[in-house]
């Protein structure tokens, strides 16, 4: 039976492959020298994934990698079924010349990441029909109560959550941005923008999130899946 997997059980299940765990998905680079090669590869993991490629998979194909990810969408969630189509995956890209990785460390352009919009509000419930209509963004599966985040329903924009405030903060920014890296390269992305002229605002959350800030107190975080259990 398929099962729904923890944020711990997803990490240490595909860490070993070149896959991260990121925000209910799992996703992955391979490195490729053309667009040309690059569509072989994305085939290569359709083929791998057969029926269940539609409702799991997504593919976006660049001319220097293409970045894999897997989720089920129905579940909205990383469960046995998308770890065994990772696992799949994996061999089958081997078996064509590549790899799979999650492009960490100072070597890679990027690690593997996602992103998240996050919008302060006093009222979530009664900005987040605006949001809906003017992005024209979808409800996540099991997931359409009157606050609950708004997704890209073509997987391409980044998914929209509201933060609740109990006063207003008219000197702070409202909107900022969360910027999902794996576990292992939240230390090196922190120390860049830090290196950049970045300030840390807080690490309590930490490693769940990390409030930084650029030097006109312009807000961002960085996040990762660990420290949010309990």
């Amino acid at each position: 039976m398929e099962q729904t997997l923890s944020r711990q059980e997803a990490s240490d299940a595909v860490s070993d492959l070149g896959w991260r765990f990121l925000l209910g998905t799992i996703r992955t680079s391979v490195p490729v020298r053309s667009m040309a090669q690059g569509a072989e590869m994305a085939a290569c993991a359709v083929a791998a994934c057969g029926d269940s490629a539609d409702r799991h998979l997504c593919a976006d194909v660049r001319a220097g990698r293409v970045v894999l990810t897997l989720q089920s969408l129905d579940q909205a969630a990383v469960t046995t079924r998308v770890i065994a189509l990772a696992h799949r995956i994996s061999g089958a890209v081997r078996e064509a010349g590549s790899r799979t990785e999650p492009e960490t460390g100072a070597e890679a352009p990027r690690s593997v990441q996602l992103l998240e919009i996050a919008i302060d509000a006093l009222d979530a419930a009664a900005i987040r029909p605006f949001w809906k209509a003017v992005l024209g963004y979808a409800d996540e599966a099991g997931a359409d109560g009157p606050t609950d985040p708004l997704i890209d329903p073509v997987g391409q924009g980044p998914a929209i959550w509201f933060q609740p405030m109990d006063q207003p903060r008219p000197d702070r920014n409202r909107i900022h941005f969360d910027i999902c890296v794996p576990h292992d390269e939240a230390p090196r992305r922190i120390d860049a923008a830090l290196a950049a002229g970045g300030r840390l605002v807080s690490a309590t959350r930490a490693p769940a999130f990390w409030v930084l800030a650029d030097i006109e107190g312009n807000e961002a975080c960085v996040t990762t899946w660990q420290g949010r259990d309990g």
